[in-house]
């Protein structure tokens, strides 16, 4: 099998893997071999074009010219193209994310044509750390053969996917439908028969009020049988702009699902809302017990369920030490990971985005995990220099 030695591997070509990608490039640190399927901006384009961002079209503009790399991709591009399309936006507005997505896109085109980087197409299978502190990858390439690389600089950014959990009445036979078809609208529309249906929506998070925002859509133009009721646990909670931070920054409504729930949702404005037309609120709130009854008695009204209750990490590689399985915990505050305890370090393995977020505590002492591009970025313009300076182990 076929060896290459790289000064870092970079797994993932989202947003956060783009990220690494400009930080390291611009620090100079050598060749880096960057592994994804397709590099593609990853689920924010296969998926959520059509999603409302709650992040400025600014921020977005300051993740693509971030880094030295990134800037010359940006100002070597030909217009039009995904940059000029932003920067025609009003940058205090939010937009949709198929602009940060094919942003994305353009950062990760250039990026692959750099001398530095050994782009390949396919996934990581395994990867171990040796008593030398140097980690040897396996790496399953698309119409290749597997390549193994050495480096002493393993970086994870392989992002999340919906969480599913099992459906609160057991047996109950109900069709499921995956949240990230919910968040595409014209699929959606597409799937679903225009006959009386009734459709459940589990939570109250950002992507619940979106998908709340599609179903009702869809109920006051091609689908009029449509009806929903929501089970939702808790009252809606908004970000708050305070003097130089933000409450609820991570958790809480922005931009165009705030604006909707405020208008529409409210328990004071859902009776006489057009949402309320053809919604009903489920409320399951008061203990294990009231929620179970809620959904014992509402949910087999339901002929589908959307289950928007948070984003479970993509699998890891299969990782070892010695050809050991590897038990490990992550630093949300350096990006690094330590072995169980905390024991030490475990040498020159990373991880950033969506799957591996920064700890932050706001001022009240709430804690949060940062997610969203401009978010990762500031995350790995502070932990990427030590990164860089040495193996910790």
């Amino acid at each position: 099998m076929a060896t290459r030695k790289c000064a870092a591997v970079v797994v993932g070509a989202g947003p956060a893997g783009v990220a690494v990608m400009g930080n390291l490039l611009e620090r100079q640190l050598g060749s880096i071999a960057w592994i994804d399927p397709n590099f593609t901006a990853g689920r924010v384009h296969a998926k959520y074009r059509e999603v409302p961002s709650n992040t400025k079209v600014s921020l977005f503009h300051a993740f693509a010219t971030a880094t030295q790399p990134f800037q010359k991709i940006v100002d070597s591009s030909r217009s039009p193209n995904a940059f000029t399309a932003l920067s025609q936006l009003d940058q205090e507005k939010t937009c949709a994310l198929s602009y940060a997505a094919d942003m994305i896109h353009g950062l990760t085109d250039g990026l692959m044509k750099m001398d530095q980087v050994h782009a390949l197409r396919g996934f990581v299978a395994a990867a171990n750390l040796n008593e030398q502190a140097e980690w040897t990858i396996r790496v399953r390439q698309q119409g290749s053969p597997d390549l193994n690389i050495e480096t002493t600089r393993l970086i994870l950014c392989i992002g999340a996917h919906p969480t599913n959990v099992p459906v609160p009445v057991p047996g109950l036979n109900i069709q499921r439908l995956d949240l990230d078809l919910v968040l595409k609208p014209t699929e959606l529309a597409q799937t679903l028969e225009d006959k009386p249906l009734t459709v459940a929506i589990v939570g109250a998070s950002h992507s619940a009020i979106l998908a709340i925002l599609n179903f009702i859509q869809l109920a006051n133009t091609t689908h009029p049988n449509l009806r929903i009721k929501w089970f939702t646990r808790h009252p809606l909670r908004y970000a708050e702009y305070k003097d130089g931070w933000i409450l609820r920054d991570n958790t809480g409504l922005k931009g165009s699902a705030a604006e909707f729930a405020r208008e529409q949702l409210e328990d004071d404005k859902l009776p006489v809302s057009d949402a309320g037309k053809v919604l009903t609120k489920v409320d399951c709130a008061g203990g294990r017990d009231i929620e179970s009854a809620q959904y014992q008695k509402y949910l087999p009204e339901c002929d589908y369920i959307v289950q928007a209750v948070g984003y479970t990490r993509d699998p890891l590689p299969q990782l070892t030490r010695n050809n050991t399985p590897l038990a490990m915990e992550f630093d949300h505050d350096t990006g690094a990971f330590h072995e169980p305890g905390p024991g030490p370090v475990i040498s020159g393995l990373y991880g950033a985005g969506i799957a591996f977020p920064e700890r932050v505590v706001d001022p009240h002492g709430n804690v949060e995990y940062a997610v969203g591009f401009f978010k990762f970025m500031k995350f790995l313009k502070r932990v990427v220099p030590s990164w860089v300076k040495g193996v910790q182990g």
